[in-house]
């Protein structure tokens, strides 16, 4: 009976850290999903004004034809498109965060209702816990009992860890990938500068797609993989700023599409997707570390229990 009670909170110890993380989770995604409904509002203003401005040089008038006969029509013409691809790129990207953290909002909240009973039977199982302790025999009943639960708040811990390393390692493999494609994308750049062609335009713009693929697909890893550390950040000593990472994406679609024909904004954006690269792997080794420090402590528990629950 003893072993049984004691699974039976040590499971349910499982049950209330992810009642609370889930519930951690949803009040930051909520903070988020305001923040991103304010950059939407401010970029959809930011797009319609830029798409005047090209709208604007199109239109016959008289300072369009003085500016095609000065010759800065097509230079302003070109300057006012780049920041219009710009605008509706960052524009499409903010949209696709919006409707992401909807959907991750949707699927916590229907986690924290199955987990609804869980503080009322952890109740219960505290009163038969203090019960059993009440009429068993033995001097070692309650000892048992306490560390059954730091067994279970240590399980708990340790699980917690194991999910944020998880998500970690799915931003590390987006990053990974979007580097490759950068890099290919630079190498076809240099071959491009010394007369490539055609062709190697075109690789080049290919990789470039790609890499803007992989970069969004990073983005969504970093905030899911910030929610996870939400609840390990401070124990696990993690002082790296999350927040930092979350806006690492900023930078690519801030005029570098329109762009991209400059070699080196391609080489100053690779540089700044390796940095981000090493401070996720860096959280991930701090990440391992607890890990193992944590699984210390649960062996030495376990063994210490085990030993009392056979004098029983």
């Amino acid at each position: 009976m003893f072993s049984e009670i004691n699974a039976k909170l040590i499971d349910i110890q499982g049950e209330l850290r992810k009642r609370d993380k889930y519930q951690a989770q949803l009040e930051d995604y909520e903070k988020e999903l305001e923040t991103i409904e304010d950059r939407l509002s401010q970029l959809r203003i930011q797009f319609e004004s830029e798409q005047e401005d090209v709208e604007k040089l199109e239109r016959i008038s008289l300072s369009s034809i003085l500016a095609t006969l000065t010759g800065t029509k097509d230079e302003k013409l070109s300057k006012e498109r780049q920041e219009l691809i710009s605008a509706q790129l960052k524009l499409e990207e903010a949209a696709k965060a919006k409707i992401e953290i909807d959907d991750e909002m949707l699927m916590i909240r229907n986690k924290l209702i199955e987990l609804n009973n869980t503080e009322y039977e952890y109740q219960q199982l505290l009163l038969q816990k203090e019960n059993m302790i009440k009429v068993s025999d033995s001097p070692y009943a309650e000892k048992v009992f306490e560390l059954s639960e730091r067994e279970g708040a240590l399980l708990a811990y340790i699980h917690e860890i194991d999910e944020a390393r998880v998500a970690g390692k799915h931003v590390e493999g987006s990053l990974k990938k979007a580097i490759k494609s950068l890099e290919d994308a630079e190498n076809w750049g240099t071959f491009d500068m010394f007369g490539g062609g055609t062709i190697s335009g075109f690789v080049k713009h290919q990789h470039i797609d790609k890499a803007e693929s992989y970069i969004h697909q990073a983005q969504k890893n970093m905030r899911h993989f910030q929610k996870e550390l939400l609840d390990v950040q401070e124990t696990a000593h993690i002082k790296v700023d999350i927040s930092e990472l979350l806006k690492f994406a900023d930078f690519f679609f801030d005029g570098f599409i329109a762009d991209f024909m400059v070699q080196g904004k391609i080489t100053k954006s690779l540089e700044q997707t390796r940095g981000h690269y090493r401070k996720v792997r860096d959280i991930l080794a701090k990440l391992e570390a607890q890990s193992e420090e944590k699984g210390q402590e649960l062996d030495v528990i376990q063994r210490e229990k085990h030993e009392l629950v056979e004098r029983l």
